[in-house]
């Protein structure tokens, strides 16, 4: 029995087909491919049926996931930004906001989420934007950095500071005193549309601020980042598996000293602790996806803990497949090349390393016996 995982997956096999590596020379995925798997739900596949979406759980989410983020991590960031702008507006918005922007994504529109800034990054709690109210209308004043799908988004859900909290505003890319520069040759994710976006008083209607707002930001971003890290943890999943299968065929069929690389003991255990990885990785975001689809209190330390245990595995693991490959996997757009340098964005975005460390040191200490 085909099941829509089954159709989705095949979807987005078919839209990379052989595509990944020139999308990652150009720095840029077609926009009609992105519209097309957008229009088929596959950006989104978690969004409610009553807004158009298709409803996946979590967990088989995940597993969509990590099969684009073995096949292109510029193509898993944009589901992974999309995904986050349907998730934000379902929790953030009223019913008619909700029909409006998620029936929007799954039709085919893009959209981005503006966290960071220049002076803001891990600190979200010290952003500047600022999200104001003027008669019957808001304005919207900052600059945010860094910001993943930018580059192609119809729209950019942007986080900022209003009357003594938090807010999200939905801001056309179109808008008057909206300006989007590319992220000039990105070290990784290079096709994912990376952008400094510009907003200068920027005007819209009422309507365009989630009913949210007043909210404290730190509460706010943290609903929204636990979607954006599940996903990231995810796509390192793929990212693994990407280079599990290429060290495992390189090792088997290149003959080195009489015989083939996966005899050689120092080559066989780089295989094993990437399957170690692959399968560590794989545990951590299961279980964060029960967690998630369960609608736990785990769910936000859970998916912490899978996206720095998955991210540090795709980092190093990545290295290892190069290590095996060699100049084999050091071409420009090489699956294992395209992974070593995608692998290391991912220690650093939706929560560092470090950032992690210190929110599963807090939870462990507050959880201690």
């Amino acid at each position: 029995m085909v099941t829509v995982l089954d159709t989705l997956t095949a979807a987005v096999t078919e839209a990379v087909a052989d595509a990944a590596s020139g999308w990652d020379v150009a720095g840029e995925i077609p926009i009609d491919v992105l519209r097309g798997l957008g229009a088929k739900g596959v950006l989104c596949a978690e969004a409610k049926a009553e807004f158009g979406g298709l409803a996946l759980s979590g967990t088989d989410n995940g597993q969509l996931t990590a099969h684009t983020g073995a096949l292109c991590s510029s193509l898993r960031s944009v589901m992974t930004s999309q995904g986050m702008a349907a998730w934000t507006v379902q929790r953030f918005g009223d019913r008619a906001q909700r029909r409006e922007y998620i029936g929007r994504l799954t039709g085919g529109e893009l959209a981005a989420v503006a966290f960071s800034e220049p002076g803001a990054g891990s600190d979200l709690a010290a952003m500047t934007t600022e999200i104001r109210r003027d008669g019957e209308e808001i304005v919207v004043h900052g600059t945010k950095t860094w910001i993943t799908v930018a580059g192609y988004a119809d729209w950019i859900l942007v986080f900022g500071r209003h009357a003594g909290g938090g807010a999200v505003a939905v801001v056309p890319a179109s808008a008057p005193g909206v300006r989007v520069t590319r992220v000039a040759d990105p070290l990784g994710c290079r096709a994912a549309g990376h952008a400094t976006v510009e907003l200068d008083q920027v005007r819209l209607p009422e309507e365009n601020l989630l009913v949210v707002a007043g909210q404290p930001v730190l509460m706010l971003t943290t609903i929204a980042l636990t979607y954006g890290r599940l996903s990231v943890a995810w796509g390192c999943v793929g990212i693994l598996r990407a280079c599990l299968t290429a060290v495992a065929r390189h090792a088997g069929n290149r003959e080195q000293f009489g015989q083939p690389l996966i005899r050689h003991q120092l080559v066989a255990r780089h295989l094993a602790e990437l399957y170690a990885a692959e399968r560590t990785a794989t545990f951590a975001c299961e279980q964060a996806g029960r967690a998630w689809d369960q609608g736990s209190p785990e769910q936000v330390p859970a998916s912490v803990l899978a996206k720095h245990v998955a991210a540090g595995n795709a980092a190093r693991g990545a290295a290892a497949a190069l290590q095996v490959l060699a100049s084999a996997g050091a071409g420009g757009g090489h699956v294992v090349e395209r992974a070593y340098r995608d692998a290391k964005l991912m220690e650093i975005i939706e929560g560092s390393n470090e950032i992690c460390q210190l929110i599963l040191a807090e939870h462990a200490a507050s959880t201690a016996g």
